[in-house]
């Protein structure tokens, strides 16, 4: 048997979260692990940290602070990071979503390692808020972007086409260093097929499972909950998944406690069996404003769900309209109170969606493909192209 070309060589994830590692690399490290790499983790502090250390995986906690702007601080990470990888001998390091793509870019460079893979799921707050704050940020992002992604060493991963276009556009890397990978796949073993009976008087259940962020399409969707709600219909709405506290752009716990007392939907909170849940529901929602490759339109896809999306980079990369899903105009809520109502009265358009989208995800999504990609950058980059 021929041995993996990766094989005791060091390799260093970076996410900008414990709970991002586990939740959406988590093949990708149990494949590294079994091709014999040297495999280091670093992310802030947190529970799923320690769940990834008690898998036997080299999980190394890192000070860092999401929202810091202190340059001092963060370069003093940077520095961190560095001397990390020198030590360790790191040969690649991937860095996961904006901040830790482009410090994993940056601190590669200043320790000399090898290959550096910066993995950007979509272009993050900074680019898609109108905020001041966001605006006043965009010139430094770029410019930091342009010292990661620069150099022969270099590799940037993307999900979807718009979002390839968008940073060769800008002059931040070059077109020929850019890989388009779609998302980070999904076990397709375990997002099975399953049939849900819908009885006579059950509630159609719609589920948006995504976290609680403004930019998801939270406040659409609570406003398609009080349009058809108040229109009489049986519908029973659910939402899966926390605020995040890093992020700017989180809805308060007090807005969710606002709707469920109003009735207009039901909070699970964070929810660890997603295919027990997505076999429990007709349909998933997701009217995100932009995503990389939303992971949880892949996996309703995967059991045969019938989706709703917004017509924006990276949802119609998983939705096509009428033949797999429904696509809706993004940031208004009437196209979406129209596709829930439109599925809600045929039984017959669910199933058929559904099992397209399934066949889709077979062809394009599933996690072999994908691992089988990345790995493939990993292999150009040790090999010296």
């Amino acid at each position: 048997m021929t041995s993996s070309p990766l094989k005791g060589v060091a390799i260093a994830l970076f996410g900008n979260t414990d709970w991002y590692l586990y939740n959406f690399r988590l093949p990708l490290l149990v494949r590294l692990r079994e091709e014999g790499t040297r495999l280091i983790l670093i992310s802030p502090p947190g529970e799923y940290g320690e769940r990834l250390a008690a898998m036997g995986f080299d999980w190394r906690p890192l000070p860092m602070k999401r929202r810091s702007l202190n340059p001092l601080s963060e370069a003093k990470l940077l520095l961190h990071i560095a001397r990390l990888l020198r030590a360790e001998k790191v040969s690649i390091i991937h860095g996961f979503t904006i901040k830790p793509a482009i410090y994993a870019g940056i601190a590669g460079r200043m320790a000399g390692v090898r290959g550096r893979v910066s993995a950007v799921a979509g272009l993050g707050f900074v680019f898609i808020s109108d905020s001041l704050t966001a605006r006043l940020l965009r010139p430094v992002v770029r410019a930091l972007a342009w010292l990661a992604f620069g150099g022969r060493r270099a590799r940037l991963i993307v999900q979807n086409p718009d979002d390839r276009a968008a940073f060769v556009d800008r002059g931040l890397v070059h077109p020929a260093k850019v890989h388009t990978i779609p998302g980070s796949g999904v076990d397709l073993t375990r997002f099975r097929i399953s049939t849900r009976v819908r009885g006579e008087d059950e509630p159609l259940k719609v589920l948006l499972a995504a976290r609680m962020l403004w930019d998801k399409g939270l406040a659409e969707f609570v406003e398609a909950a009080r349009v058809l709600k108040a229109e009489g219909r049986n519908i029973h709405f659910l939402l899966a998944g926390e605020p995040d506290p890093g992020n700017p752009a989180a809805c308060r716990p007090e807005d969710l406690a606002g709707w469920m007392a109003e009735g207009l939907v039901e909070h699970l909170g964070h929810v660890d069996d997603m295919p027990a849940l997505l076999a429990d529901v007709d349909v998933v929602v997701l009217p995100s404003y932009r995503e990389g490759l939303p992971k949880t339109l892949i996996e309703a896809a995967g059991c045969a769900r019938a989706l709703i999306t917004t017509d924006v980079p990276g949802c119609r990369e998983v939705v096509t309209h009428d033949e797999d899903g429904l696509l809706v105009n993004v940031r208004e809520h009437t196209g979406l109170v129209e596709a829930i109502a439109r599925l809600d009265d045929d039984a017959h358009l669910r199933q058929r969606l559904g099992l397209a989208a399934r066949d889709k995800a077979l062809r394009l999504f599933d996690v072999e493909i994908v691992m089988a990609r990345t790995l493939g950058v990993y292999r150009e980059l040790l090999a010296g192209a």
